[in-house]
């Protein structure tokens, strides 16, 4: 035998289902303001990984960066924010120092400015630290 819902639960049931059709496809539409979620690029335009350089090994070495990259000072994460930076020839390299902004810890770093080769002395006021090294800026890659 047939049961036949009451009018009231065939209309509530019917509302349910409506609004979660609508409700699913709302989430799956696309807008025309949404990102992607993932960009392609083109391989050439990918970014290279940084140079890393220990601060503890750096002292009297060359480092060579290509002009479209950076060299991240790494090494130190005690005192990461007090160091300081003294280069020869400011046209070539330009200095960043290590900051800590409460959410995240940034590496005090070198970025090219032009290709050429110049010296480097790094000092950190709170270890006493001090390493000398060269920067050879090379052509983009």
């Amino acid at each position: 035998m047939h049961r036949r819902l009451p009018r009231s639960r065939a209309v509530l049931a019917g509302i349910l289902i409506a609004s979660a059709a609508l409700g699913l496809a709302a989430c799956s539409g696309t807008g025309g303001t949404a990102a992607p979620a993932s960009a392609t690029t083109a391989p050439s335009a990918q970014q290279l990984p940084p140079i890393m350089a220990d601060l503890k090994t750096v002292d009297g070495t060359t480092v060579s960066v290509p002009l479209d990259n950076v060299i991240v000072l790494t090494g130190d994460t005690a005192d990461f924010t007090h160091w300081t930076a003294k280069i020869e020839d400011p046209n070539v390299v330009s200095f960043t120092p290590g900051k800590d902004d409460g959410s995240a810890q940034f590496n005090p770093g070198l970025s090219p400015i032009t290709t050429g080769t110049t010296k480097v002395t790094l000092d950190n006021s709170a270890s006493g630290a001090h390493v000398a090294f060269t920067v050879e800026v090379t052509p983009k890659k």
